[in-house]
C-alpha cells in the first residue's frame, strides 16, 4: 500500500492514514518504515483504526518527545470533519467526563469523576446541514478514545455510519482533516490540511 506522503524530513513525516489501517503498531509505522526507508518510526498519536486524514509521525526519540509534550500542552492544533445524524447546533463547546472500557473498547459519558474517567473537550461548527444530516468542523481540546464519536452521540447526535454509537451502519464518517503544530527542531509552525475522500457522505455537501 503506498501512503500519501504530504512532508517529510530527517525528524518527521506526515501522511494520510487510510481508513481501516491501525494507526499503531502493525499498521501505519511499519507501512512507513517501508516506504520511507527509515528505520524507526514512533507514533505520538492516534486515529481510531476506522477513520482516516491527516497524521504526523516521529523519526527520532527527540522529535516524538517533542510532539507529545506540545500534544500535552494543548499546543498541537487537531482540528476534523464529521457528518452527523440530526441538525447540529450552529456552533458550541462539548465538555464531558468520559470512561473507556477497555474490555468492551466503548467509551461512556458519566456524570462523575472517578478512577479511569478523563475530561473531554471539544468546539465545533456547523458548516452545512441537508436532509437530516450536519456537517462539522471539530477542533479537539483533548485526546480521549472515541472522543468526537461518544460524545456527538450523547447529544443525540451520532456520526453518520458509526454503529458503535448508534450512527447506522458502515464506518463513522469523521475525518482528521487539519494538523498545525512546530517542527521538533527549528520551531518552526507547520500547518497541513487534507480533504476528504470524494465519495458519499462527503459529497452530499458543497463545503467544505
Amino acid at each position: 500500500m503506498d501512503l500519501d506522503i504530504l512532508y517529510q524530513d530527517g525528524q518527521i513525516v506526515l501522511c494520510v492514514k487510510p481508513a481501516g489501517v491501525l494507526s499503531e503498531e502493525g499498521g501505519m509505522p511499519e507501512l512507513l518504515r517501508e516506504q520511507t526507508g527509515s528505520p524507526r518510526i514512533f507514533c505520538v498519536h492516534r486515529l481510531d483504526r476506522a477513520v482516516g486524514g491527516l497524521m504526523v509521525y516521529a523519526k527520532t526519540k527527540e522529535a516524538a518527545a517533542s510532539l507529545s509534550q506540545q500534544i500535552a500542552g494543548g499546543r498541537f492544533e487537531k482540528r476534523y470533519l464529521a457528518v452527523c445524524r440530526g441538525d447540529a447546533p450552529e456552533r458550541g463547546e462539548m465538555r464531558d467526563l468520559l470512561y473507556h472500557d477497555a474490555k468492551t473498547n466503548k467509551s461512556y459519558v458519566v456524570k462523575r469523576m472517578r478512577r479511569g474517567v478523563r475530561e473531554a473537550v471539544l468546539r465545533f461548527e456547523t458548516l452545512e446541514t441537508r436532509e437530516g444530516l450536519s456537517l462539522v468542523r471539530v477542533e479537539l481540546l483533548t485526546g480521549r478514545s472515541h472522543q468526537i464519536r461518544v460524545q456527538f452521540a450523547s447529544r443525540q447526535l451520532p456520526l453518520l455510519g458509526d454503529r458503535r454509537y448508534g450512527g447506522g451502519e458502515g464506518e463513522p464518517a469523521l475525518w482528521s482533516g487539519e494538523l498545525r503544530f512546530l517542527h521538533p527542531t527549528s520551531g518552526k509552525e507547520l500547518h497541513f490540511t487534507a480533504p476528504p475522500p470524494a465519495k458519499e457522505p462527503w459529497t452530499y455537501f458543497t463545503k467544505p
